[in-house]
């Protein structure tokens, strides 16, 4: 604990947080990840984000998405299952309602962009509905867009969601939310926000930080500018729903997922360099990361 209240993650303690995985287990018994990603010109967030709930250690991974990005993660993933989210929003409600009831942690929001007919009334029914959720990128942007109607529903939660933005995406979800203020440090707003939404916020950053409704801050301090780069977050968005499919509770798997990713990001550096290195690569280094952190 460092003297300003902010705990800094160490393998150590993250090792601690790793689920049971018991040799006589099945794929029911390491959980279900359901994954609403993707769009017609964004397929790639889906199979970054797919790619790593796989390698979470989960049982199933299934991706919820058009037919373009169902393409794509046929040819890059065929261990996950897929299910086509088309049509009008009644439609596509029914068999998301169908899908929640069969997972045990749900990811909406990258490559989904924050206008997509369909984002919202599915935000509102993942929110309300899944047992753990994990909302990310287009679904953080349209939350923003209507806060009056969404950021309720997230305190009504018996579980914490676990919300991931970006320094812009937390300007905008948070611009207007009674007692945060624009001058606060980064690490104070998050933990305003946690407490007023009643969620995980994992605020990313060169220093990504970690604020619990309860009032615990985290911060990972290993900085690497190979994760600037477009979908680093979708790499940890999937991690992170794979970890909770497992069972792991939500402040546990923002902080496992955090320190996990940015070990990852490390070793893709040592590799490759902080320049050359891409999002993609992460999850050659997953394994590797895992065993650091003292996960089998």
């Amino acid at each position: 604990m460092s003297d300003t209240g902010i705990t800094v993650l160490t393998d150590e303690m993250v090792r601690n947080m790793a689920p049971d995985r018991p040799e006589s287990g099945y794929k029911g018994t390491f959980g279900t990840c359901l994954i609403t990603a993707g769009s017609e010109y964004m397929p790639g967030a889906a199979v970054l984000a797919c790619g790593a709930a796989l390698r979470s250690g989960c049982g199933l991974v299934r991706v919820h998405s058009d037919p373009r990005t169902l393409d794509a993660i046929s040819a890059n993933h065929p261990c996950a299952l897929q299910s086509l989210r088309d049509g009008m929003p009644s439609g596509v409600l029914r068999n998301a309602g169908r899908l929640i009831e069969k997972a045990d942690s749900v990811l909406i929001g990258p490559g989904i962009p924050s206008d997509d007919l369909n984002i919202l009334p599915l935000l509102g029914l993942y929110i309300r509905d899944a047992k753990k959720l994990v909302v990310d990128a287009g679904a953080l942007s349209a939350a923003a867009h209507d806060k009056e109607h969404i950021l309720p529903l997230f305190r009504r939660r018996e579980t914490p969601a676990v919300l991931t933005p970006h320094m812009g995406e937390f300007a905008r979800i948070s611009a207007g939310v009674e007692g945060i203020e624009p001058d606060d440090p980064s690490h104070v707003a998050a933990l305003k926000l946690a407490k007023k939404l009643k969620s995980v916020i994992v605020l990313k950053n060169s220093k990504t930080v970690i604020a619990v409704p309860g009032g615990r801050v985290y911060i990972n301090d290993a900085e690497n500018s190979g994760l600037a780069k477009g979908g680093s977050g979708d790499v940890l968005a999937g991690l992170l729903a794979g970890l909770l499919a497992q069972g792991i509770q939500p402040e546990e798997a923002a902080c496992a997922a955090v320190k996990i990713h940015s070990e990852a990001g490390l070793l893709a550096s040592d590799k490759y360099g902080t320049r050359a290195m891409l999002p993609s690569d992460l999850a050659e280094f997953l394994p590797e990361a895992f065993k650091k952190t003292g996960w089998n």
